[in-house]
């Protein structure tokens, strides 16, 4: 049953991107000028030469690398200040105002200050994404930790399980939804935040080759950079963030 699910899926989401492309091959069509929206062949084409010359690569493996560290960074942060402040009353009164601060601050104030205050590298580049990320992970894991089932928790007590086997199989099972849910979010936010940092600041990039295109009022060169790495990250959803997710809920359609 569901693998026949998971082959529908799959099925739809391939007719999904087949109407995405059909659709933009139309555009391409009857719009006024070529240079204004170029064809999905005009656009995978130039992506080959770039990959060819190997300019597409190097600027690929900078902002994945930029994005990977951030998004553990915030992750990892943000989910256990989101665990404190879901348990503890107390420190979700004393955190709840610093979190609410973040999420409301403008993103290009972080980037901007990050530069001012660190200097034009990378670590304010990463240091700029993981403060305007992982607020929204405080939230999310927040949320989870005040779901907690008490019973499972006075179970465990009266069992006295140890405090790392206490997380590892009665908080961890239950908060994992929560952290995916945060994942599948944080990722897609995480990467566009990079390419602003790295459209403001570094010399190197996929935000910086969008940039430099830009200057050049170049669409073709635009469109294969920035669709080419959200592919990527289309490829991390559909691999890795969906199943993950699945198998995190499993255990509550078994009970």
């Amino acid at each position: 049953m569901r693998r026949a699910e998971g082959r529908i899926a799959a099925r739809d989401r391939l007719l999904s991107v087949g109407g995405f492309v059909a659709l933009w091959w139309i555009g391409s069509r009857v719009a006024a000028s070529a240079s204004l929206l170029p064809s999905p062949g005009a656009v995978a084409i130039f992506a080959w030469r770039e990959c060819l010359n190997g300019a597409l690569p190097r600027a690929f493996g900078a902002t994945l690398a930029r994005v990977l560290i951030a998004f553990a960074l915030a992750m990892v942060g943000g989910g256990c200040i989101g665990y404190l402040a879901g348990r503890s009353p107390r420190a979700n009164a004393w955190l709840d105002p610093w979190v609410a601060i973040a999420l409301n601050l403008p993103v290009l104030v972080v980037i901007v200050m990050a530069y001012i205050w660190v200097g034009l590298n990378d670590t304010a580049a990463v240091l700029a994404v993981v403060i305007a990320k992982a607020p929204t992970v405080v939230v999310t894991v927040r949320e989870g930790a005040r779901t907690l089932d008490a019973g499972l928790a006075e179970m465990a007590a009266a069992f006295r399980l140890p405090r790392w086997r206490r997380m590892r199989f009665v908080i961890l099972p239950q908060l994992l939804p929560y952290l995916v849910a945060a994942g599948r979010g944080g990722l897609s936010i995480t990467w566009k935040i990079v390419l602003v940092v790295e459209l403001l600041g570094r010399p190197d990039g996929v935000g910086y080759m969008l940039n430099l295109y830009f200057q050049n009022f170049d669409v073709t060169g635009i469109l294969a950079y920035g669709l080419t790495f959200a592919g990527a990250m289309l490829l991390v959803e559909t691999f890795i963030l969906q199943p993950l997710e699945r198998r995190a809920n499993r255990w509550r359609s078994d009970v």
